[in-house]
């Protein structure tokens, strides 16, 4: 089988999408699958084509129904690709902001509804995805979803920043752009380190949304004392990062379900997230207990009071971690997730 993996972008680029894609790469791979990655934002529409020809897939998988549907979905590639089974994996920007845009309605809805089958991962996901395209039915076909690390390469957060074992390090990488939440989070840290002192926060992302990150840039230089900003940590050395930190932060306004999050909590790492549905079932879990704390988003005395209250309880922060190393031994792993998907594959297309 060959199939053709649609992202909105792919190694080297550090962003989730690109993350999650190269994960299901590895994994199908090592199944017998021939796969191919294409990043479809950073790719002009004729090599796009010419790509899909050079590869021949049996089938293609469009991650994030926005940005792969407008290739999917554009006249051009209907008239000389149409004929390619495809699935597709609504991601949490698709569904959970923006769908009062028409564009973006149309190409969510119409590339769900020709796609062969649905692939939601997380629980929020799969609630919303029924409410939004009940008609689908059949076709939304949850999968379970995992985590892998690169590598095991070095980063040192705090070296690299001039901190030490005394400060309070706040860890949240994500792309920079508004979605994210990082200027509100970096002002929410602010405010925090006023009460506690000790406390530091260190951003990793690329940028996502130049205008904006010229002004999260501005920011962080007035309070470099505090704040540090890693424009790229290597896949590999990401677990390493993790382990650096005292809590991971997600301050996102839409997720489907964080790899961020997943990581962190499979390193024994409490979290400090924004309550939207893909967080809360991260975070929440369905039983056991909780492995961090959610925050009103946009909230940002919610995030200091639930911040403080992280800081100042070792103890608490002790439970969380060991709940959700706990919780991470229940997950699938990415040959599990591998075998879920070609399942889905397979039956798409057993319908041809």
């Amino acid at each position: 089988m060959r199939v053709l993996i649609l992202t909105p972008t792919a190694l080297p680029s550090l962003t989730g999408n690109a993350i999650t894609a190269e994960r299901w790469r590895r994994s199908l791979v090592s199944k017998g699958i021939s796969v191919k990655v294409l990043p479809v934002d950073e790719t002009p529409l004729p090599v796009l084509i010419d790509e899909v020809d050079r590869f021949r897939p049996d089938l293609i998988h469009g991650h994030h129904a926005f940005r792969s549907g407008r290739f999917l979905l554009d006249p051009e590639v209907r008239g000389q690709q149409g004929n390619i089974p495809f699935v597709v994996s609504p991601a949490g920007t698709d569904i959970n902001g923006g769908l009062e845009d028409q564009e973006k309605r149309e190409i969510v809805f119409g590339i769900c509804r020709l796609s062969r089958a649905v692939i939601a991962q997380g629980r929020g996901t799969v609630e919303r995805m029924r409410t939004l395209l009940p008609e689908l039915d059949g076709r939304l076909i949850p999968v379970p979803k995992s985590f892998m690390w690169f590598g095991d390469g070095p980063c040192d957060l705090r070296t690299a920043c001039g901190w030490t074992r005394d400060d309070f390090v706040f860890f949240m990488p994500a792309g920079i752009r508004p979605v994210k939440g990082n200027l509100e989070c970096l002002g929410a840290v602010e405010k925090l380190h006023a009460l506690r002192p000790q406390t530091r926060v260190v951003f990793a992302g690329p940028v996502l949304d130049r205008e904006y990150a010229v002004r999260f840039e501005k920011e962080i230089g007035r309070l470099r004392a505090i704040a540090r900003w890693i424009p790229g940590i290597p896949p590999e050395a990401m677990r390493s990062a993790y382990g650096a930190a005292d809590v991971v932060l997600n301050a996102s306004r839409a997720e489907g379900l964080s790899n961020v999050l997943l990581e962190a909590i499979a390193c024994g790492k409490p979290v400090l997230a924004s309550d939207v549905p893909g967080n809360r079932w991260a975070v929440l879990g369905k039983n056991g207990g909780p492995c961090g704390c959610l925050f009103e988003p946009g909230n940002t005395g919610d995030f200091v009071s639930q911040a403080v209250r992280i800081i100042d309880d070792r103890s608490l922060r002790e439970t969380m971690a060991r709940t959700g190393l706990a919780r991470a031994g229940r997950w699938p792993d990415p040959g599990t997730e591998a075998e879920c998907l070609l399942t889905i594959y397979r039956k798409a297309l057993a319908l041809s």
